[in-house]
């Protein structure tokens, strides 16, 4: 190396060739070329994660109905329902998490997205107490976005499952 110049070009006299003129060497005779090829599909999901779309509104779902106590302003007067949201909130924003990490292994847990939006909805009247008609229709418009989504989510990933 300490005969090359600055241009890649070897000064030590050698007709060397021009290592700057280097294009890319086919890696198809590799010995693990096929296990690096199997294991890029595995990874990428083949090019069939169809997931994808429904992994971000999910996550953001997650995290309104975490910060929805604040931003409706009714911490004061559902104190045990502030904590309900954020902890639901955040369960259905990891599990989004989850989902675009470690599709292939969350398939059978895309179910608990809609389990945790049903209990949304019926929570407001089980952990409330007397809430009014903004908390009932913030928890119920998301526990349905999380009940559609959730479907979605399951529906998708069990279609992917069968093409598999």
């Amino acid at each position: 190396m300490s005969n090359l110049s600055h241009t890649g070009r070897d000064t030590s006299g050698h007709t060397g060739r021009d290592v700057s003129d280097r294009t890319g060497r086919d890696i198809s005779g590799h010995p693990d070329a096929e296990e690096m090829r199997a294991r890029h599909d595995r990874v990428m999901g083949g090019g069939r994660r169809t997931t994808a779309g429904a992994d971000a509104p999910v996550f953001l779902l997650g995290l309104y109905c975490a910060v929805s106590p604040w931003v409706l302003h009714f911490t004061a007067s559902q104190p045990s329902l502030v904590t309900h949201n954020l902890v639901i909130g955040i369960a259905i924003a990891v599990l989004a998490l989850c989902f675009t990490a470690m599709p292939e292994r969350m398939t059978g847990m895309s179910i608990a997205i809609v389990a945790l939006g049903a209990w949304l909805i019926v929570s407001t009247w089980i952990v409330g107490q007397s809430p009014d008609m903004g908390v009932v229709l913030n928890n119920v418009i998301v526990g349905g976005l999380a009940i559609v989504l959730g479907a979605a989510c399951a529906g998708l990933s069990m279609k992917n499952k069968k093409k598999t």
